[in-house]
């Protein structure tokens, strides 16, 4: 059974989903799902998986389902985190456990920070935080090279671009951000420009997600357990190296998961991960707690 519900932020209503367990267990804290710029529709594969529990999934403000009133702004970590943090707080149901992938791990490090009572585990997949790489003035500029693609030419062209910057191994080149992108068929993507330039991920409107940094001594004296997970299929791709240096930083091993980036989602999705190997990894590790 799920129940959509909506909690209203000064400048935003949140639209969230609440699944039911099936078969309740005893002493399991409910299990927040977020991303960014992915909402809700895309937990769905993995919260089926997690039928002995509460499962809540929400869409961020201006996604999905949930207005931003006002028109678009900039998407930063602690805007986002406050919104998470509401919709905790209209819960009522105590510490929840979280999982949060991509742009959303990074709003989960920054919702544990601000309000460190609302999580009880965290578990931050490949949170891309660009500012921990020793070469992170080259992954700023293949960040902005991806952003000018998408300017110019548009949604094919821009995620192109962007998939040729998170499928680099290794440190960036110095000459990387001026490199032609590939040809956006020769991925599957349209090559034509529908006119639009309001693509969260490419237009630069999320980038205080990519350029957050950690607060290292909150992080270490918060009660929640912070967990800093990685896809085995991720190695030595931009995502591992951030979330490596981001479990260093918290002096601490990243946790290896199945599959890639998006190894949760299902097989309907253009890039499928492993969804079942990924929940029963995530069932271990919140069991571990």
């Amino acid at each position: 059974m799920i129940k959509t519900l909506t909690v209203e932020a000064p400048d935003a209503s949140l639209v969230y989903d609440v699944r039911l367990p099936i078969a309740p267990a005893a002493g399991r804290s409910p299990l927040m799902m977020v991303g960014h710029p992915m909402d809700a529709s895309g937990f769905g594969a993995l919260a089926a998986f997690f039928r002995d529990r509460t499962v809540i999934t929400y869409d961020p403000r201006g996604l999905g389902r949930s207005t931003w009133h006002g028109g678009r702004g900039i998407r930063t970590p602690e805007k986002n985190a406050e919104d998470i943090h509401r919709i905790i707080e209209a819960l009522e149901v105590g510490p929840v456990d979280l999982f949060g992938s991509s742009g959303g791990a990074v709003n989960a490090l920054a919702l544990v920070t601000a309000h460190p009572d609302d999580v009880g585990t965290l578990v931050a997949h490949e949170p891309p935080l660009l500012a921990l790489l020793p070469d992170s003035d080259r992954a700023f500029a293949a960040q902005r090279a991806v952003q000018a693609a998408y300017r110019d030419k548009g949604w094919g062209h821009g995620m192109a671009a962007f998939i040729a910057m998170t499928s680099w191994s290794g440190e960036f080149t110095v000459d990387f951000a001026s490199r032609a992108a590939p040809d956006p068929a020769s991925l599957g993507l349209p090559d034509d420009d529908d006119g639009s330039r309001g693509d969260p991920l490419l237009s630069g409107a999320s980038d205080p997600i990519a350029a957050y940094r950690l607060d290292v001594a909150a992080l270490s004296a918060v009660p929640t357990r912070v967990v800093i997970a990685v896809g085995v299929e991720s190695r030595g791709l931009l995502t591992w190296r951030t979330s490596v240096a981001a479990a260093q930083g918290l002096g601490r091993e990243a946790t290896i998961f199945p599959s890639h980036h998006g190894g949760f989602v299902g097989g309907d999705a253009k890039w499928a991960g492993q969804p079942e190997a990924f929940a029963a990894k995530l069932h271990e590790v919140l069991d571990a707690g």
